[in-house]
C-alpha cells in the first residue's frame, strides 16, 4: 500500500472521535498491553479481521496479555490522521508494542517508532528491519502468501471450463504483483502439467481497483470489476483484495445458473460468505509471528528482524504453527481436491518449484534463464507481472 496516510493535522473533532471505549481503556491495566492499528474494520471477513482475530487468541495464549486495538486507519476513514498521532493514544493507554498490519504505515510507523524508543512495533509487509539505518526497535513481519497463492491459482485452473481466469488486484506495489504472479504460476502448473493443455489457451488477467477495498469515488469498484470478469467469458475469479465482493457476485451469478466460482482471500473464514461458490481460500495466521515478537518483548528479547514465515507443510492449516493456509471450499471437486493435494506436497517437499527458469517478464526480458531459481530477494521485489499475464504492471 504505497499512498502515505500521513496527512493534515487533526481538528478538535477528530480527535474526540478516535477515544477508545472504556473497556479499552482499562486495558492499560494489563501486564503487557499491545496495541494494533488495522487498515480495515476488524470485521472484514479479510485482512484486518485476520490480525484482529490472532491478537484475541494471543490474550488467549500468552498469560497477562491484553490488546487494544483501532481500525478503519486509512485516508477515507480517518483523513487527516496521522499513525503517529493514534500511536500516542495507544502508548498513552499502556501499549508496550504496536502492530501496523499495512505498508499503507510505512511511513507512518517508521516516524512513530523513532519517536517512542521504548515502545516495540512490528511493521507487517515492510521490509525497513533489514536497513542499517532502520530503529532498533522496529521489527517486520510477513506470510509467504506466495505459496498459497500458488494453490489458489491451481484450483482456479483445475476448475476452470474456459480457461479465462480473473484475478482481482488491490494496488500495484512489489507485494501484489509478486502474489499475483503466483496465482498465475500456479495456474499454469496445473494446467499445462496436471491438465496437460494448451497453455495458449489459459487466460490470465489482472484488474486492479486501485486499494485494499473499495472506496467510493476512489478507487474501482470491486463488485463491478468481479462482474465484469465473469461477463467477459471467467468462470474463475480470484481474489486479491481485503474483502468478498468476487466471492459474492460469483455466488449471485451461481444463483441464476451460472457455472462459475471463486476464491476470496486473507481470512480463514472468507469461504462461510458463499460457501457454494467458494473453491477454497489462501489465508494469512498471524499467530505464530504476533507470538514470537510478544513473547520476545515480554522476555526482554527483542531484537530487530525481517521475519518471512512460510507454512507449516505437515499442517499448514494448524494455526498454531502455520503462518499461512490454504482451505479447500465446497465447489472444489473431489478430483481437483485429490491434485491440489499432490501439488501441496510437491510445493513441501520442493519437488514443484513454480519461480525456477525459463521464465520472462510481461515485456519479455529474462526474468530466470533455464535452470534458476529465483531467489527470495527476487520474489520479494518482483518488478514486473510474468509473461502470459494481461495487465498492468505499473
Amino acid at each position: 500500500m504505497q499512498k502515505s496516510i500521513i496527512g493534515m493535522a487533526v481538528t478538535v473533532l477528530a480527535i474526540m472521535s478516535f477515544v477508545l471505549s472504556p473497556t479499552q481503556s482499562r486495558a492499560a491495566d494489563a501486564a503487557f498491553t499491545f496495541g494494533l492499528l488495522m487498515v480495515g474494520p476488524a470485521n472484514d471477513h479479510g485482512w484486518s479481521q485476520a490480525h484482529f482475530e490472532a491478537g484475541k487468541e494471543i490474550e488467549k495464549q500468552i498469560a497477562g496479555t491484553k490488546m487494544i486495538y483501532i481500525d478503519k486507519v486509512n485516508p477515507a476513514d480517518r483523513p487527516g490522521v496521522t499513525v503517529p498521532f493514534l500511536v500516542d493514544d495507544l502508548v498513552s493507554k499502556g501499549a508496550k508494542l504496536i502492530i501496523g498490519n499495512s505498508d499503507d504505515m510505512t511511513d507512518g510507523i517508521r516516524e512513530a517508532a523513532m519517536l517512542h524508543p521504548e515502545i516495540k512495533f512490528i511493521h507487517i509487509s515492510g521490509d525497513d528491519a533489514k536497513k542499517a539505518e532502520s530503529p532498533a526497535n522496529l521489527s517486520n513481519l510477513m506470510g509467504r502468501m506466495e505459496y498459497a497463492q500458488m494453490m489458489a491459482g491451481f484450483a482456479a485452473a483445475m476448475s476452470s471450463k474456459t480457461g479465462k481466469i480473473g484475478y482481482l488486484g488491490p494496488l500495484i506495489n512489489d507485494e501484489t504483483k509478486r502474489l499475483a504472479a503466483s496465482c498465475f504460476l500456479g495456474a499454469r502448473y496445473a494446467w499445462t502439467e496436471v491438465l496437460k493443455k494448451d497453455p495458449a489457451k489459459l487466460t490470465f488477467k489482472v484488474s486492479w481497483i486501485g486499494f485494499w477495498f473499495n472506496i467510493p469515488g476512489v478507487t474501482s469498484d470491486p463488485t463491478q470489476v468481479a462482474k465484469n470478469f465473469f461477463d467477459s467469458g471467467a468462470d474463475v475469479v480470484i481474489s486479491g483484495i481485503d474483502t468478498t465482493e468476487a466471492l459474492i457476485v460469483a455466488d449471485q451469478k451461481k444463483k441464476e445458473g451460472a457455472d462459475i466460482t471463486a476464491i476470496p482471500y486473507d481470512f480463514q473464514g472468507a469461504c462461510d460468505t458463499a460457501p457454494a461458490a467458494c473453491l477454497g481460500v489462501p489465508y494469512f495466521n498471524w499467530i505464530p509471528g504476533y507470538t514470537h515478537y510478544i513473547q520476545a518483548a515480554i522476555d526482554q528479547k527483542w531484537k530487530k528482524e525481517w521475519l518471512w514465515l512460510g507454512p507449516e507443510w505437515k499442517d499448514m492449516n494448524n494455526n498454531m504453527t502455520s503462518s499461512i493456509g490454504f482451505l479447500n471450499g465446497k465447489a472444489l471437486s473431489a478430483d481437483a481436491a485429490k491434485a491440489l493435494a499432490t501439488f501441496v506436497s510437491g510445493l513441501g517437499d520442493g519437488s514443484i518449484t513454480l519461480f525456477a527458469g525459463p521464465l520472462n517478464f510481461q515485456d519479455k526480458s529474462v526474468f530466470l534463464k533455464a535452470g534458476e531459481k529465483a531467489t527470495d530477494e527476487q520474489i520479494w521485489n518482483l518488478p514486473q507481472l510474468l509473461e502470459g499475464m494481461e495487465g498492468a504492471s505499473k
